[in-house]
């Protein structure tokens, strides 16, 4: 009987296992069919849409050319009626002198026979008048009428070979590809951005320059957001939780017209961007606070994070743009661009304990001690990030007792490695800056 009821479990528990694995074989084919649908609908909505184009883009060719052979036709009708008006002019000028020398003619005719039959006693006199006015008339003159070898024959004279080469251009002109040469790859979450690599598909098209362009998802019109050769690009002022629709095309080498665009992808981050405190006297900051300008005030002290928004496994990025005319203010050894535990005031540098820095001379300091590796000096255009990865000490850091951050420090194509011993677990910190003269202006993301 004991070994009947086992036997009966284990049945109950290999149909139950039988029947998990059905409804997970379930899922996986009605998740297929959802790739299936997906890839159907791509298909279609991408055919429609090339057709829409191609129709679209042939319409406005055909409107064009007919407007130019249009254009055209009415420039050659209106030489054709230049020349015709210029070669008409004189000869209606000739034909109005004829015309008046047969009207002449005429009266002389009239006046030579009335003259000649005329009663005896008048005809001297008539006779005299009538030879008279002959003379003067001059009957031997006549005017010239051109021959029709010298006056013009207008003809059209139309070349067919126009015809074969537009056949030949417009037999290969557009294409229609079956893929895009590039296809975005990936979407890493930054703090109010999005890191977006994109990757080349088609081994045989070698690209030049690469195109990024990106909209919210309730936007109508993509915007360019990069133009450049490479392959990621970090797009900035991204509202979290945000959808965005991103695409890329690219151009080829030594050639002018993009290729089409990737397949458009959504990308969001949920991580808040980073921003300066705002209101420290010393520091005047962008709309969007993630930009700090040391001014001219006397003021002096450490510019915090509003939060504690970085995050260990993220990389924080430091960068030195142009203010003004001026390319970057007069260093100080007490300058420092680093994160630190919590904000402290009253300090005028983050060279103290609970904070990790670099100076603007490349010094590298570690709980305020400075470190004998020494990173290159900051300067316009530098960039300095800082990546931390937690290791942990003890049987639990919840618990306190030691805890310890690995960073890695770069700047200018070179990086120092070290452990930050804490003694508390810290997974989010404060980011800060110090600057003794102005002129400093620093970028945060």
């Amino acid at each position: 009987e004991a070994d009947g009821e086992a036997e009966a479990r284990l049945l109950l528990q290999e149909a139950r296992e039988s029947i998990e694995a059905a409804r997970s074989y379930r899922r996986e084919l009605e998740q297929r069919l959802r790739g299936l649908h997906q890839a159907r609908n791509q298909i279609r909505e991408s055919a429609t849409l090339t057709r829409d184009v191609l129709e679209q883009h042939f319409n406005d060719l055909k409107g064009t050319l007919k407007k130019l052979l249009d254009e055209r036709l009415m420039s050659l009708l209106q030489e054709v009626d230049a020349i015709e008006q210029d070669s008409i002019k004189p000869l209606d000028e000739c034909q109005k002198l004829i015309e008046h020398g047969v009207s002449t003619a005429d009266d002389l005719l009239r006046e030579g026979e009335s003259a000649v039959h005329g009663d005896v006693g008048q005809q001297n006199e008539k006779l005299c008048s009538f030879t008279k006015k002959a003379l003067h008339i001059q009957l031997d003159s006549l005017p010239e009428v051109p021959s029709l070898v010298d006056v013009p024959c207008l003809s059209a004279q139309l070349d067919d070979c126009l015809l074969t080469i537009l056949k030949n251009q417009i037999f290969r002109h557009g294409t229609v590809a079956s893929r895009p040469p590039v296809q975005l790859e990936e979407f890493v979450e930054k703090p109010g951005g999005i890191l977006v690599r994109w990757c080349k598909v088609d081994d045989d098209f070698i690209p030049q320059d690469y195109r990024l362009q990106y909209r919210k998802s309730t936007a109508s019109h993509f915007e360019d957001v990069y133009v450049g050769s490479e392959t990621e690009f970090i797009v900035l002022h991204i509202d979290p939780n945000v959808d965005y629709q991103f695409r890329v095309c690219a151009r080829g080498d030594g050639r002018q017209e993009w290729s089409p665009w990737s397949v458009p992808q959504i990308g969001r981050t949920t991580l808040v961007p980073h921003e300066w405190t705002a209101g420290l006297e010393g520091y005047s900051l962008s709309s969007r606070r993630n930009i700090a300008l040391r001014n001219d005030s006397q003021s002096c002290g450490v510019l915090y994070s509003k939060a504690p928004t970085y995050f260990c496994g993220q990389t924080l990025t430091f960068r030195q743009v142009l203010s003004g005319i001026e390319t970057v203010g007069q260093p100080d050894r007490r300058d420092s661009l680093g994160v630190c535990v919590e904000q402290q005031n009253g300090y005028d540098s983050l060279q103290r304990d609970k904070a990790v820095c670099i100076s603007t001379n490349g010094a590298v300091f570690v709980n305020g001690k400075e470190m004998t590796n020494q990173l290159p000096a900051v300067t316009s255009g530098s960039t300095v990030t800082f990546d931390m990865e937690v290791v942990q000490l003890g049987p639990s850091s919840n618990e306190g007792g030691n805890f310890k951050l690995r960073v890695t420090i770069s700047s200018n194509n070179r990086e120092v490695v070290f452990d930050w011993v804490l003694d508390q677990c810290c997974v989010s910190l404060y980011f800060g800056c110090s600057f003794s003269y102005p002129g400093w202006k620093v970028l945060v993301f």
